[in-house]
């Protein structure tokens, strides 16, 4: 069914940093420095199922592909200085 399809088995978790004049562009080398920035993201809340294992940063970013549609729980920190 369409509903298991769309529940996480596996999760990873990473981390980015972009410094930029231009905030769009900060915020394009925060997702280079995470390496998801070849995703295409769907930000969802923060509700891990039961039984979702959890993998390590190199693998998680392994198992993604280009253009690839990535749902992601988003947590953001900008600044002017």
């Amino acid at each position: 069914m369409l509903e298991e399809l769309l529940v996480p088995k596996k999760v990873f978790l990473t981390n980015g940093v972009g410094v930029h004049k231009d905030m769009l562009a900060s915020f394009e080398l925060a997702l280079r420095d995470a390496g998801i920035e070849k995703c295409n993201l769907v930000y969802v809340s923060s509700i891990l199922p039961p039984r979702c294992k959890i993998l390590s940063r190199n693998k998680g970013l392994e198992m993604l592909r280009p253009g690839q549609l990535t749902y992601c729980v988003m947590a953001k920190n900008q600044t002017n200085e």
